[in-house]
């Protein structure tokens, strides 16, 4: 049997976020061999990892990374606030954002390792969301937006535009961060959502007591400022009167990607 010291212990404990006994453990199952030792902690936590899947993770840290007319959104998720603040999350996911700009959104697989890393020492269920990586054409133009509490991202924008002057489509950005919408326009719109929510404004309408010959006509109006509150340009730019649309000043928004916790 190896000899196994209290130094070994604490320094694969210290390396790897195992606690003692468990280190101990596989120590003496790698006969004292601390790679080995690191190898059987590994697949041991991302057999554990495994089981943390149907854990709600709704928290996490957003990151974006721009240049040469491109820009990449990432969301890493996780359990809770405690480790997406942490300099390790932080800088993975600074990390993936860097490569998913540099060789598109299949780059944010490489990261694999350091997120399994990432389930094993923080024990949550630590995962990918979005990965969006957005590139403008010669006429159109980028600008993005990262909200930050605690030192991590919360709330991520990127837009792209055409036509549109720099400091409105910053103001563009700076509204679809509030505002939180789910599309760009009415085409955008999920129909299986849209029927969801015609479903239910007949329902409400059927409760008012409304006459069943208008049923149709009020549903249909309704369902209309549903589209206006949830669509990118119907919406009233910042909350004003004079929609997202009316104020590009004839040019137009190509697309948008947004990122936020708990979305």
């Amino acid at each position: 049997m190896a000899d196994i010291s209290v130094a070994d212990i604490k320094a694969l404990r210290d390396a790897t976020g195992a606690g003692m006994m468990d280190a101990k453990k596989a120590l003496t199952e790698a006969g004292g061999d601390m790679e080995e030792a690191r190898k059987i902690l590994r697949e041991k936590g991302l057999a554990k990892a495994a089981t943390r899947t149907d854990r709600d993770n709704a928290e996490g840290a957003i990151a974006i990374a721009s240049g040469d007319g491109a820009a990449a959104i990432v969301h890493l998720k996780s359990e809770t606030d405690f480790a997406a603040k942490s300099e390790d999350f932080l800088a993975v996911v600074e990390a993936v954002a860097a490569s998913v700009l540099a060789d598109g959104e299949d780059a944010a697989g490489t990261h694999q390792a350091a997120i399994e890393e990432l389930q094993i020492t923080k024990k949550e269920n630590i995962e990918l969301g979005l990965v969006s990586r957005v590139t403008a054409g010669d006429s159109e133009s980028i600008d993005t937006y990262l909200h930050k509490q605690d030192g991590r991202g919360v709330n991520g924008v990127v837009v792209v535009g055409n036509g549109v002057d720099e400091g409105t489509l910053h103001e563009v950005a700076l509204h679809i961060a509030f505002a939180k919408p789910i599309g760009l326009s009415r085409d955008e719109i999920d129909p299986a959502v849209a029927a969801t929510e015609r479903e239910a404004l007949l329902e409400i309408t059927k409760a008012e007591g409304k006459p069943e010959a208008a049923w149709d006509k009020i549903v249909e109006g309704r369902l209309s400022a549903w589209y206006a509150d949830q669509v990118l340009l119907e919406q009233g730019l910042n909350g004003d009167k004079t929609s997202v649309q009316d104020s590009l000043g004839g040019g137009s928004i190509v697309s948008f990607s947004q990122a936020y916790l708990g979305g």
